[in-house]
This record gives C-alpha cells, structure tokens and sequence, in this order.
C-alpha cells in the first residue's frame, strides 16, 4: 500500500510538472506541408509516449449536402470502415485493433475525421489504412445496402426510440430556415434510401480527396521518415476531378421569438431555448462559451445552485454553445423537477441570466471561471488525440493551424464586460427559438 501510495504521489507531481511547464511554453511545436496533389500535412512530434495518432479531417459535413439528399456525410463515416481494394471487407478495424490500436471516426455539420491510435512501431500501418480508403475505398452496391440499414437503425436507436431524441432536429429546423445548419447529420431516411449507388460514388469522387482533407500525425515519430513514408503512401493519389466550391448562406435574422411545443412519448417537461449565436474564431464566441459554462457547468454554476439546489425547481439543467464554422446556436436545457410548471422553470431561467446582463460578475467568480478554462485546455493538450484533432480543425475550418496556440490566449483576454456584453447582445427573447417538450398523455 505504501509503496502504491508512492507511486500516485510520484505520478502527481509528474503531471503538476508537465502542466507547469505547457503553461510556461504554452505553444505545440509541428511541421507542415502540402503534397502536389493537395494534401495538407501537419506533423507534431511528442517522444513522451510510445504512441501515434494518424488522422484525417476531410473538409465535408453535413452542411456540404444536397438539400434533397441529407445523410450523405454521416453515412460515409460508415461505409470508409467497409474495406478497400485490398483490405477485405469488415476487415479496417479488425487490422488496427491486432495491431494494439483503437479507432474511430466523428462527422459534424462542418467536417468528418477519421483517426487510428496506435503503437508508434504501427505507424506505417496507419498511413497505408487511411491512404488505402482515400484512394481505394469499396463504395459498391453491398456495401451500401449494408450501410442503408445500419444508418437506418442508428437513427430508430439514436433518435426515434430515445426520448428527446428528436429535439436537436426539432431546434434547428426553427431556427434556420435557409442554412444547411437546418438538417442534422444523421439526415432524412428517405435520402438515404431513394439514393442510387451512382450519387454515393459521385460524393465519394468529389469529397473523399487528398486536396481536400488535411492528415495529421501527432506522437512518438522521425520528422523525416514520416515524410517520407507520406510520400510513399499519399504522393501518388489524384486531386480530386470536381473541387469542393461550398458557398456559404447567411442566414436571415429571426422576425421574433418563435415557440411551440412538442408531445412525445416522455415522461418529464423539456425546456429548449435556443439561441442565435456567433461563429467560431470570433471574440463574441470566447465571451459566449465561458457564458455558458458561468451559468451551468458544475454544481457551483449558477443555474444549478439556484434552481437545482435552492429553489428546487429543476432536476437538471445544460447551458453550451455548438462550435461551428459558421453562427449557429447556443443551447440551454432544463427538466423541471415534479410538480413544477415548466413556465416557471422557464421564468427563473431567464431570471438568472438578467442578473448577468445587469451586473458584472464578481472577480472572485470571473476568476474561477478563467481557472477552468486553462486548466481543460491545458490538460487536452496533454492528450495526443486532442492536439492532432485540434490540429485538424483549425486547419480544416480556418486554413491556419498555428490558432491552435491561441486558444488559451483567446479566453484569457475576454473581459468580465465582455460576458455582459454578449450576454445582452444574444440572450434575448427575439433571438430565440424555445421548445417544450410534454408528454403525450
């Protein structure tokens, strides 16, 4: 037991150092280059573990769609786990996991990414599996009748036959009438179904391309032979025939607040209230992420002390804005607790939320809440998977992934006015679309 004990204490004092020292450098070195058929590289290399991330973020999401064909990003999340040209099919992840490695994929409305963990003796593997479904993936008629049904039941399991489920779709078909942001990710069933093998071919072609996605390879590496084991397995694969030309649509204002209810099959009230909010990179988003977090993140937030724990009126409450490329929504949640009329729920929310817009916070509270924020950022960037998302995602949203290192700068220069300000700029009744959810009986 002692000696378990000083083990622990050595491994905290390990870490304490590790911070401390990100905290004085603050920055992620990496390399980057682009291949001559687009490819964007970043390389960051991390001796600390035995470990490798080989990812890759291709610049398609759901917002990337034909109005008439939602689904299509989601779905190929899906079907690049399939199998290749010379990777037997549902054998991807079979190959990774004998090779002591874990992975997974993510789509969004604005990206899809695609990443292996593995040994960093596997990296070679790694490169050669995500060149082989860049270039030789099998989107044939099998594979995508497979898919058709597994997409199928997600959606009955995710979505149908969850309770609430519905009410990320019920949200944003409000509050966007002509954005791509309207539709969520898992899509229209009905698009998916009436698709034609040729269409899923067609967005594999345009989409699923080396000059427009970006491979990162972050961990325990040799700069110069990664590069040169990239050459090997990506140099050679074409640019894409058709490039990805995505227009952005500025989505009108909203004429007023919009509201309605929903009867489902639940047993609990939902209040929604959603609100038009900024985009990512923007100062106004770093002001409104550290809002939400003021109002509802933790036991000692304010939303939760007071309506949870004082006022008993609520069971649960979940403040958050959705980080998009392009403006979207800043979301909060409430279940009322039994007996309580979710009006007055809704009532003592907004309460809350006045009290921001009128006074500063305390600096005692300002600074607890700077304290968070360093210390997520801080230790995410301590995770090898999160610095080569990360990586990615600047890259991919805002071709610059050096803003990488300016994430914990960014919050930090946001201002006790500035999250009155945003405060009173967004969280207003007409800039809102709020839902209740009731049961059906």
């Amino acid at each position: 037991m002692r000696q378990t004990k000083k083990f622990l204490l050595l491994i905290s004092i390990t870490l304490l150092a590790v911070v401390q020292v990100y905290s004085q450098s603050g920055k992620i070195e990496f390399t980057e280059f682009t291949l001559e058929n687009g490819l964007h590289v970043i390389l960051h290399r991390d001796t600390g573990t035995p470990i490798v991330v080989v990812s890759v973020m291709y610049n398609v999401g759901s917002k990337h769609e034909n109005p008439d064909r939602t689904g299509f990003a989601h779905f190929f999340e899906h079907l690049m786990f399939e199998g290749t040209q010379n990777i037997p099919r549902g054998e991807y992840a079979k190959i990774v996991e004998n090779a002591g490695g874990v992975l997974n994929a993510f789509t969004s409305n604005d990206r899809t990414y695609y990443y292996e963990l593995l040994p960093s003796n596997q990296l070679e593997l790694g490169l050669w599996l995500e060149s082989e479904r860049m270039l030789h993936a099998t989107v044939d008629s099998i594979g995508i009748q497979t898919q058709k049904q597994v997409v199928l039941e997600e959606k009955k399991q995710r979505v149908d036959n969850t309770p609430y489920g519905t009410m990320f779709e019920e949200t944003f078909k409000r509050a966007f009438t002509e954005h791509p942001y309207r539709w969520q990710t898992i899509g229209d069933p009905e698009h998916i179904m009436a698709a034609e093998d040729e269409e899923f071919l067609d967005f594999y072609n345009k989409f699923y391309v080396p000059d427009n996605a970006v491979l990162v390879i972050a961990g325990d590496i040799d700069k110069e032979q990664t590069k040169n084991l990239v050459n090997k397995y990506f140099a050679d694969i074409p640019k894409g025939a058709s490039p990805n030309n995505y227009q952005k649509i500025i989505e009108p204002m909203l004429k007023g607040e919009v509201r309605d209810t929903i009867f489902d099959n639940v047993q609990l009230p939902l209040i929604i209230q959603a609100y038009r909010s900024p985009a990512m990179k923007t100062e106004d988003h770093y002001a409104m992420d550290m809002l939400n977090t003021l109002l509802s993140t933790g036991q000692s937030s304010r939303l939760y002390r007071e309506l949870v724990d004082n006022k008993k009126l609520a069971l649960m409450l979940a403040s958050f804005p959705m980080s998009l490329v392009e403006p979207s929504l800043s979301l909060v949640f409430a279940l009322p607790n039994m007996e309580i009329d979710p009006y007055e729920l809704e009532k003592a929310i907004d309460a809350e939320v006045d009290k921001v817009k009128k006074d500063l916070i305390p600096d005692s509270e300002f600074q607890k809440l700077r304290n968070q924020f360093e210390n997520n950022i801080v230790s995410g960037n301590q995770r090898m998977a999160t610095i080569a998302q990360n990586l990615a995602t600047y890259h991919t949203y805002f071709k610059d992934a050096s803003l990488v290192n300016n994430e914990l700068e960014k919050y930090m220069a946001v201002t006790r006015e500035d999250i009155q300000r945003v405060a009173n700029k967004y969280f207003r009744p007409e800039n809102r679309v709020v839902l209740y959810y009731m049961p059906n009986k």
